[in-house]
């Protein structure tokens, strides 16, 4: 631990250097307009942050023990206190973004250090045996002399107390089930932290090797019985009961949801965008039973999805098909001088087909620089065969294709490596909503040139409807998992296996609570910026979304602040209404 006058010394010797730094950049920006493309004022402060955030967590690597929480949040107040001493009415538009940004984050990952610090004291009482454990990777860390049979017998006496805690556990009350998973977190630590040690001396000291084995391995195990036992004691609430889905997630309630919204700089309420999600339904329930009258089956809309999905093509045949949909997308794109496509990017993208497994949670294309194609192979069972070739027919696909590759997620992730990539500001409604965006435009220029194209892509857009509505209804405790999967059944016309993919990969596949929404309301934020500026004829549309990728990714708010020239605060508060009138 760096002793807190040296820290406090320090802090004010490199803040008085950034603020002059900061200063310099200022004057050179003003006259160097290539530089502020790729920089800005807070650009050396981020670097120099995930840098240091690198050293720390590659060595202090034990997850939730005290000393690693304590040096990350040392980590984030000093880098708070040096960007508050940053000059942000002086800096330029990119700054002030980056600035807030930045800022956001920092406060952010103390808020979560801080729930750490609560569940962690709340527990303590159930690993009385952490402390010396810590203890000792940390003298590991700088290869301290081990005596192999001192340490011997401290793993003995480690065992008594390990069990006694085991013995204990089963008249311990139940908890929530987020502090049961910390405990298990924690104690799995704990074995890592003597699995370092163990690794470390083992076949070197010959003292060590000599004595350690039996009481390491003893230690371990107990360690291991006792991790999932306190993960056993998660008091589940109803909603992470098994509905006979086999789904059990964590719902984390309307409280955590406007607090990630606010984060996010999504300025409504769950209730309004499951209301935004209702509206976005019904033009899209209109437009498909326009197309279903089109094919001949009146009103009876469900009737035209089946003719489309049994446009599957044959077994063998779909990455052809992946790659005609891709040079028709393409071509479109380039036709309507939509967005500069490097040559290299437009060279790179790779096809890969996706296994058995992973489509139970990805039942259709997952995609960036590589596309995973979803589609049968020889172990599925005859049903899960026809359900994947059906749930991924080329008038589907034709949605799906450039959300993927280009100009989707292919393109975002080359630009991202090629422009601002000090950037870091990930979410999921900039990556996500680009893609979706993308649907939007096509749609608008007449991208599908068939009725069964039409269906193909309406199919996609309830699909991103009904995301908002099954997974803030789940998440605010209204839905179980069954009640999703029936609901992409009966309103979007999914395959049931195909819907149960989706409803695991939304509560189990580690996805955040927000990332299914955040496709369709980033769609309409990149939607309503387009408005903003493309349709009133300030820019093209090449210029509107080469300026996007060229910023990296970001809250759509933040984009907007950076094209429109929006005001900016240091107190910064997520205002931008941007749905609807």
């Amino acid at each position: 631990m760096i002793p807190s006058c040296k820290i406090a010394i320090s802090c004010l010797l490199i803040t008085g250097a950034c603020i002059t730094a900061g200063d310099r950049i200022i004057a050179q920006t003003k006259n160097n307009q290539g530089l502020l493309a790729q920089t800005s004022e807070v650009h050396p402060l981020m670097v120099e942050f995930e840098a240091d955030k690198g050293s720390l967590t590659r060595f202090y690597t034990i997850s939730n023990s005290p000393e690693r929480r304590q040096r990350l949040e040392l980590l984030d107040k000093t880098y708070l206190q040096r960007l508050e001493a940053l000059p942000f009415d002086k800096m330029s538009q990119e700054g002030k973004v980056d600035y807030i940004l930045f800022k956001r984050n920092l406060l952010a990952e103390l808020r979560v250090l801080d729930i750490e610090r609560g569940d962690i004291g709340q527990i303590s009482p159930l690993v009385p045996f952490a402390a010396p454990i810590y203890e000792l990777e940390k003298k590991r860390r700088r290869g301290t002399w081990m005596d192999g049979e001192k340490l011997a017998k401290e793993f003995f006496n480690w065992q008594q107390t390990i069990s006694q805690s085991i013995d204990n556990i089963s008249t311990a009350p139940e908890m929530d089930k987020r502090l049961a998973d910390r405990g298990e977190a924690a104690v799995k630590g704990l074995q890592s932290a003597l699995k370092s040690v163990y690794d470390f001396y083992y076949g070197y000291d010959p003292v060590f090797t000599w004595w350690m084995p039996q009481p390491y391995k003893k230690v371990d195990s107990l360690l291991g019985i006792y991790a999932g036992l306190l993960k056993a004691k998660g008091r589940n609430s109803k909603a992470q009961q098994d509905d006979g889905s086999g789904i059990i997630g964590v719902p984390i309630g309307r409280e955590a949801l406007i607090r990630q919204l606010q984060f996010e700089m999504i300025p409504y309420s769950p209730e309004e965008l499951i209301g935004m999600a209702n509206k976005e339904f019904a033009w899209c329930d209109q437009e498909m039973l326009k197309a279903s009258r089109e094919l001949g089956f009146g009103d009876d809309w469900k009737k035209a999805l089946e003719k489309v999905k049994n446009s599957y093509v044959p077994e063998g045949k779909q990455p052809e098909t992946i790659l005609r949909l891709y040079n028709e997308s393409i071509g479109f794109i380039k036709k309507n001088d939509l967005v500069t496509i490097p040559p290299v990017a437009e060279e790179t993208w790779r096809m890969v087909m996706m296994s058995p497994k992973q489509q139970l949670i990805s039942p259709f294309f997952l995609g960036g620089e590589v596309i995973m194609i979803a589609y049968p192979t020889n172990t599925m069972e005859q049903d899960e065969k026809l359900m994947s070739m059906r749930g991924n027919n080329p008038h589907f696909s034709r949605a799906t294709v450039h959300h993927e590759l280009i100009a989707g997620h292919h393109l975002q992730g080359f630009m991202n490596d090629r422009y601002k990539a000090y950037r870091n500001f990930f979410t999921p409604f900039w990556t996500e909503g680009w893609a979706l965006y993308w649907e939007f435009i096509l749609w608008d220029l007449k991208f599908p040139q068939s009725a069964e194209d039409r269906i193909g892509m309406l199919f996609w857009r309830m699909h991103r409807c009904a995301r908002i509505i099954f997974s803030l209804n789940y998440h605010l405790g209204n839905w179980m998992p069954q009640q999703c999967i029936d609901f992409l059944v009966d309103r979007v016309g999914h395959e049931r296996a195909n819907a149960e993919g989706e409803v695991r990969r939304s509560f189990t596949g580690g996805y955040g609570p927000l990332y299914q929404l955040a496709y369709m309301v980033g769609g309409q934020q990149f939607y309503a910026l387009k408005k903003e500026l493309v349709d009133s004829g300030k820019m093209s549309f090449r210029q509107f979304h080469d300026a996007v990728l060229q910023e990296n990714g970001m809250p759509v708010e933040m984009v907007r602040a950076l094209l429109t020239d929006q005001p900016l605060k240091k107190d910064f508060v997520t205002n931008w209404r941007f749905y609807g009138n």
